[in-house]
């Protein structure tokens, strides 16, 4: 299986550099944007369709980007993103609609590769501050197993959540990133200790629903 094509992409010693920036600070993108809602569900699609629980999904090391953003009245009247090798863009003044100017935006490209969205390329981009850190964190982790290991520089990760109790907007849900196995760019089968952990991390399919809006 080739889980992602090689063509064009970066070396991958100069993988960990670029992937670290994002720690301080905080790419090629997928067809179809994945999120978390508000309720704490992961969506994906213009009809927000839930993701299936237990899917695997792998993340392209070479897809992270990071940028600003800035949003109207529920759409975007700017963007500027570029690879994290990059430095961020320069900014000019924000759109005269911007509700809240330029912000910060980071994100990164994944593929399905279990169940019954498997093949599914999306795109993940986040402003806020739980989404970014989740991002800047799978970074981090990528750019260590790179450091240990250059042949397995793909994390295949869960889609998980937690939340915390705002007192002034009630519970607030952010996501995780799950990291099951790491595997090399051609999809190469994890052995069997990483089998191991992924049944342990798995939990039952719930049934799919799309989000109501």
């Amino acid at each position: 299986m080739s889980t992602f094509s090689i063509a064009n992409l970066p070396a991958v010693t100069s993988l960990s550099t670029s992937l670290r920036a994002l720690e301080k600070d905080v790419a090629p993108v997928g067809t179809v944007i994945i999120k978390m809602d508000k309720t704490g569900h992961w969506v994906f699609g213009a009809d927000q369709t839930e993701a299936e629980d237990g899917a695997k999904w792998a993340v392209n090391p070479f897809s992270f980007i990071h940028g600003f953003i800035a949003w109207g009245e529920g759409e975007v009247l700017g963007e500027k993103m570029v690879s994290v090798a990059e430095p961020l863009p320069e900014l000019d003044a924000a759109p005269p609609n911007a509700k809240r100017g330029w912000e910060t935006q980071v994100g990164m490209s994944l593929k399905c590769i279990s169940g019954e969205d498997e093949g599914m390329e999306a795109r993940y981009t986040v402003t806020s501050v739980g989404g970014k850190r989740a991002v800047q964190a799978l970074a981090v982790a990528i750019a260590n197993a790179v450091d240990a290991d250059q042949s397995k520089p793909v994390p295949v990760v869960l889609l998980k959540k937690e939340h915390y109790q705002h007192k002034s907007y009630g519970r607030i849900y952010t996501p995780i990133f799950e990291i099951v196995e790491f595997m090399s760019m051609d999809g190469s089968a994890p052995d069997a200790e990483a089998e191991e952990a992924y049944a342990e991390a798995s939990q039952p399919a719930r049934r799919r629903r799309v989000a109501a809006t």
